[in-house]
């Protein structure tokens, strides 16, 4: 998979700018504040239509426009395939070979990236909402319908959450359309569980040997998905639903009292041992940020396995936060197999031959140009 072509319109600070790429490596270079993370983040938002900056889409709207337009053209191993996003402040609009796609879900996974920025050092020692943001990006590429059942648990936790508030200041509760949100809720957090527990599987697969690589043989990494809700069996879709079923009958009153839903995907997490201890909490740095790095090159393999291609690689100014032979081992391992694109102040410093046959764009004030 590689993306031959960028084109952005009224984008962050960027009015109209066109980029071919090459397959292999391709490092935009500037100062900071000339634009280089937002033309990165806009080949993001044309593969996952959101940012992974913001949540409010009219940020990335270049100011005084109406709306922001990216297209791309990909080659695939079934063919050339055109992508274009729409950001308006009504909303989004995707097209795949110029057909309006009606669910963003039927878009995303077209294009397949893996983003590696400073901020992704932090999955294993930032707070769980990072982890399990991480889970479901990933998911949601390989797996559109994940996607439809995340959308629709989040929809139906809000309209929970609000129910058990107003239930919290009833005498006597009427629990009648609570049980009926609970039961719905259910199916969808069943659905995103099994998903999750098969994804955190894979993952492992792939970061415990290249985790091994990394640390010179020295560290065995494990990882654990941690859920609110104790399953028996949690590849089997009843038992997942028979779990949850028991664990809101057991917490329904402290709900009540609470006002807010206290179990499910939302308050799960991800946790990360090396040779048996927690990296989180005993971890050294360097631990921390070789299982970092383990995991996202973990990903590329995870989804070249399920879908048969390499996905793009971003790498955003996130060289500089690796010392030599981290660098090193990142860039042999992505050489030759995964189009990759960089982002960074200098290359000085980084040796390797993988940016030394790169090509490169310079960045200055939203424009970019070709320099080799």
């Amino acid at each position: 998979m590689h993306l031959n072509t960028l084109k952005v319109t009224n984008y962050r600070n960027y009015g109209k700018q066109e980029l071919q790429f090459e397959n292999n490596v391709n490092v935009f270079l500037g100062e900071n504040a000339q634009g280089k993370t937002n033309i990165m983040e806009a080949i993001y938002v044309l593969a996952m239509a959101r940012s992974h900056r913001t949540p409010r889409d009219k940020e990335l709207i270049n100011w005084d426009e109406e709306y922001a337009k990216i297209e791309g053209r990909i080659e695939k191993r079934n063919g050339p395939l055109s992508l274009q996003l729409v950001i308006s402040h009504k909303g989004k609009k995707a097209k795949l070979n110029q057909l309006e796609q009606q669910k963003l879900s039927n878009y995303i996974g077209a294009l397949n990236v893996v983003m590696f920025a400073p901020e992704d050092l932090n999955l294993v020692k930032g707070n769980p909402g990072v982890r399990r943001r991480f889970i479901d990006i990933e998911i949601g590429q390989v797996q559109p319908v994940y996607l439809y059942y995340l959308g629709r648990y989040l929809k139906l936790l809000q309209q929970r959450n609000s129910l058990l508030k107003t239930l919290r200041y009833q005498k006597k509760p009427d629990y009648v359309m609570l049980d009926i949100l609970t039961e719905q809720l259910i199916e969808a957090a069943a659905n995103i569980y099994i998903r999750r527990v098969r994804f955190v599987q894979l993952l492992q697969k792939w970061a415990e040997p290249i985790h091994y690589g990394i640390s010179r043989g020295l560290e065995k990494l494990e990882i654990h998905y941690n859920p609110t809700v104790e399953v028996s069996e949690p590849t089997d879709l009843s038992k997942i639903v028979d779990g949850y079923k028991q664990k809101f009958d057991k917490i329904k009153e402290r709900e009540v009292e609470r006002g807010v839903t206290l179990a499910g995907p939302h308050r799960d997490d991800l946790s990360f041992f090396v040779n048996g201890k927690d990296v989180q909490t005993y971890g050294s740095q360097g631990q921390q940020r070789t299982t970092a790095l383990s995991l996202k090159l973990a990903e590329i393999e995870l989804i070249h396995s399920e879908v048969g291609e390499y996905p793009l690689l971003l790498l955003d100014d996130v060289l500089s936060e690796l010392d030599d032979f981290r660098q090193s081992h990142l860039l042999n391992t992505i050489q030759g197999k995964v189009q990759t694109f960089v982002t960074t102040t200098s290359v000085e410093g980084i040796n390797h031959e993988t940016l030394e046959k790169a090509t490169t764009f310079q960045v200055q004030a939203g424009l970019i140009e070709k320099v080799k």
